[in-house]
């Protein structure tokens, strides 16, 4: 069901509890990938390396059947592409995501960054920006990159 879909049931009062939790797992979905495809995509190359790790975090992390994470890389990339600014993503990260989800957000970014073996200035800068926008601290900012590094090297 379309996130439409489920905003028109939500008006008119169909299983509201239900489409209401529904709605915002959808909006968290979304989110999420929309920045993980930016962060993968904001050097200018979004290779297949890039690509597979997003969709790996995100079948992970959301527990997606394949053609559900196709279609949420369909609409997050859409919704990334029109995006004038991360805030529509991360104020739904803060209002769906206690303080260790957050920071999970923002190791994923990580992963995705280091995916190509190379974290340029931009990639670098937009974890900074996620992270300021969503509450993570400098300090677990960086212990989270290097904990990626970590993993990543060993």
């Amino acid at each position: 069901m379309s996130l439409w879909t489920k905003l028109v049931n939500f008006v008119e009062g169909v299983d509201e509890e239900t489409q209401l939790k529904d709605l915002h797992e959808e909006e968290l979905r979304i989110a999420s990938a929309a920045l993980l495809i930016n962060a993968g995509s904001i050097d200018g190359k979004f290779d297949s390396n890039e690509k597979q790790k997003v969709k790996a975090l995100l079948q992970r992390r959301f527990d997606l059947k394949p053609d559900e994470l196709k279609q949420l890389f369909q609409e997050a990339s859409a919704e990334e592409r029109d995006a004038v600014d991360l805030y529509r993503f991360t104020k739904v990260l803060c209002r769906e995501l206690d303080q260790d989800g957050r920071k999970r957000i923002v190791e994923m970014l990580w992963e995705v960054v280091m995916a190509d073996g190379v974290v340029d200035e931009f990639e670098s800068n937009l974890v900074w920006r996620v992270a300021e926008l969503i509450g993570v601290s400098t300090r677990d900012r960086v212990v989270l990159r290097k904990m990626v590094e970590a993993r990543i090297a060993g």
